[in-house]
């Protein structure tokens, strides 16, 4: 019979430890401290991230993790650290506006996990870690003796998710995973850019955050798992299956009824009319998803005609004429300027809205309403801005955000506070290059 071993967790204070319970079938945990007050405990409190992912499906996985709560210490490479310090540009001073962008709430240390002494220090970090972030192609880590099995042997605990761009296995398992590639290959940009053009590139890295999201909330299903059974677990995320996944829609469309998707610009191919339409300065996009709707949007362009024509009566029949309805709309459209058709929408319950640029985004009184403007102090940088998120809870409140860290720039605090290393072990890995940390002026 295999023996019971209790599982030390941290509570709510750093004093306070969870147990497993010593019991058979699914164990339980049980707090040997007392609840804090609830009104202000994030979800992730007290749960420790060992983040060695770059780029940014794993940052922007990280980063909500840390949003939430987590404490995450990322893990970059002395000297140049993640990939996208260097992406530019813009720059503000010498960090690069990309790298700010998903990296907030974070620690950063740098070391050299080539050299047996870093790959120490990483297990070392993962036993005391909750989860173990990587997204390095299949089987890099376990060269270096930091994949899966050996993590589990050090830290059983582990919650292991692992982000690649074709998943663990399989043909092509060991290509190197880039947002454009998986787009391509998944299917994403046959269906993007105009309908009688090219296929285009989303304007963002959707395949990537999307996988992202699909990381954070796997880490969060996986410490769930951990709660009722105990026992760590090994994620498999990768670029390809969370694009396939996100086709939903369109790939249903072919896997069900056998038809095979095309690009359709920004209208959408079982939904007539919705799309964008050209104004005298700019676009509008409008949508009628049911027959009341398009009643409404033919009143307010005032072309009463359109309601009774048996062409367009229901939608089944608008997208079977959909070019002479939309030839009819678009000129209707381009004969008033968007602020007229704003004020004409308004109120009228239809999905309507601009098209806008950055500069609008961010004037948008609902965009400053929802708080997606997040500032914070830089310790080099000094205030800057980027996207808060997406996400807003009534339990408890978002506490002021941390700069993105410089290139290890808590290394030292990492390695003492974490590990208990001495001065003395701390100065020999310094000056030996195992690892590295900033100055902060």
């Amino acid at each position: 019979m295999l023996a019971v071993r209790a599982v030390f967790r941290r509570c709510w204070q750093r004093s306070c430890v969870w147990r497993i319970s010593p019991s058979r079938g699914p164990r339980r945990f049980r707090s040997s401290c007392p609840r804090p007050d609830a009104d202000n405990v994030k979800p992730l409190d007290g749960v420790k991230i060992l983040d060695l992912t770059r780029v940014l499906a794993g940052p922007f996985a990280t980063m909500n993790l840390g949003d939430l709560g987590a404490e995450v210490i990322k893990v970059e490479r002395p000297g140049a650290g993640d990939d996208t310090r260097s992406w530019g540009p813009p720059f503000v001073g010498s960090e690069s506006t990309y790298f700010l962008s998903v990296n907030r709430n974070k620690k950063s240390i740098a070391v050299n996990i080539k050299d047996p002494k870093g790959v120490q220090i990483i297990k070392k970090l993962a036993a005391v870690c909750d989860v173990f972030v990587e997204n390095y192609v299949p089987g890099k880590l376990l060269e270096v003796g930091l994949g899966y099995e050996d993590i589990s042997e050090v830290a059983p605990h582990i919650v292991y998710c692992s982000i690649t761009g074709f998943g663990q296995t399989g043909p092509l398992s060991n290509r190197a995973g880039y947002d454009s590639v998986a787009a391509a290959v998944s299917g994403l940009m046959h269906i993007t850019g105009p309908e009688d053009g090219d296929p285009v590139r989303p304007g963002v890295a959707m395949t990537d955050l999307a996988t992202g999201l699909y990381s954070y909330g796997a880490i969060m299903a996986g410490l769930l798992q951990r709660y009722k059974t105990g026992r760590g677990l090994h994620i498999d995320c990768n670029l390809l299956s969370s694009q396939v996944a996100c086709l939903t829609q369109v790939a249903a469309n072919y896997l069900i009824g056998g038809k095979e998707a095309k690009r359709w610009g920004t209208a959408h191919g079982s939904i007539v009319p919705y799309q964008a339409f050209r104004t005298k300065d700019g676009y509008l996009v409008v949508g009628a998803g049911n027959e009341q709707q398009f009643v409404t949007i033919c009143k307010i362009l005032n072309l009463p005609t359109l309601i009774n024509d048996s062409r367009y009566k229901t939608n089944h029949l608008r997208v079977q004429n959909r070019k002479e309805l939309i030839t009819i709309l678009s000129a209707r459209f381009a004969e008033e300027m968007t602020s007229t058709w704003l004020h004409l929408f308004e109120g009228s319950g239809i999905p309507y809205g601009p098209i806008n640029s950055m500069s609008e985004v961010f004037a948008e009184p609902q965009v400053l309403h929802n708080g997606l403007i997040m500032e914070m102090d830089h310790p080099t940088v000094g205030r800057i801005s980027v996207p808060g998120p997406a996400v807003r809870y009534n339990g408890f409140t978002m506490a002021e955000p941390k700069p993105p860290p410089l290139l290890g720039q808590h290394t030292v605090e990492v390695l003492k506070t974490s590990l208990g290393y001495d001065d003395s072990t701390i100065s020999d890995l310094l000056r030996t290059g195992v690892v590295a940390q900033a100055e902060v002026k």
